[in-house]
């Protein structure tokens, strides 16, 4: 009895160290790829809206009041890529924000501000097209009011700070006490329900709603324009149906001496082309 447990001994510790090597190699194999695949989104991010931004300075015709918010879109989409991700990748991959807590706070601002400012940049395009098909001819004329698409612009980040900025910068004073350990980042207001609610309303519910409005309304609107054009064309193909047989005659000479014939066979005869028009006149 005791040889053979004292035998079965080493095998389950080794079975267990090989379980807790595969679940290392598991780990760090999981490690970096989500690394490369973060490193990849960086990337894209940064060089498309990098590209969008270049495309605006090089290219006057782009600096319209529609590419301003898209420009807009560009910038926080940029600053989302080159700051807020590369700082959360190692706090991500090690479990541990190594940076500070100032710095956790402009962090938490930051990446607050950057991804509202997207939401309600996209508001704001959609909000664009909207006035564009339903208020075509006031909005042409507003194209280049700079200064009315830049206050648009500086609204967007005013009210995207506004939501989360201050809660973020002041909550652990307001509530006489921090609640975020050593070694983590993240907001004061985390676990609390009710302004979090709020916030969701403002950042995702309610701008949902409002694009979901835009585009409706402008898919309504296009098709009504589309029906009007269509019930126009087909108004004109008939009135052009009833204008051609005139046309013919007035505009070609065989025509005109066939309609003569037809309508005045008595008075046609082989006559020059001037007494034909008389004939025309008379009939």
């Amino acid at each position: 009895m005791d040889s053979s447990s004292s035998a079965r001994a080493p095998n389950g510790s080794e079975s267990l160290e090989k379980a807790q090597g595969e679940e290392d190699q598991f780990s760090t194999t999981w490690t970096i790829a989500l690394a490369v695949l973060m490193a990849l989104l960086i990337v894209a991010i940064v060089v498309g809206n990098a590209l969008v931004m270049l495309a605006f300075v090089v290219d006057s015709s782009l600096r319209t009041q529609n590419n301003y918010f898209l420009l807009n879109l560009a910038i926080s989409d940029f600053l989302v890529g080159a700051f807020c991700i590369p700082l959360y990748i190692p706090y991500v991959l090690t479990g541990r924000w190594a940076f500070g807590k100032s710095f956790c706070k402009l962090w938490l601002v930051m990446d607050y501000l950057l991804c509202t400012t997207s939401v309600f940049n996209i508001v704001l395009i959609s909000y664009d097209r909207f006035l564009s098909v339903t208020r075509a001819v006031s909005y042409r004329a507003q194209q280049g009011d700079t200064k009315r698409a830049v206050f648009k612009m500086a609204m967007v980040w005013v009210l995207a700070f506004l939501l989360y900025g201050p809660a973020i910068i002041s909550w652990e004073y307001i509530s006489g006490r921090s609640i975020i350990p050593d070694g983590e980042c993240y907001a004061e207001f985390f676990y609390n329900w009710y302004f979090l609610i709020m916030a969701s309303t403002i950042e995702f519910f309610t701008p949902f709603i409002s694009v979901m409005f835009f585009n409706l309304s402008i898919y309504l609107n296009i098709q009504k324009r589309t029906k009007i054009r269509l019930e126009a064309s087909f108004w004109l193909l008939w009135v052009n149906s009833a204008i051609n047989p005139v046309l013919y005659p007035l505009c070609h000479y065989s025509f005109r001496r066939a309609f003569v014939k037809l309508l005045c066979p008595k008075k046609l005869k082989i006559q020059p082309h001037n007494s034909l028009q008389k004939y025309w006149k008379f009939c």
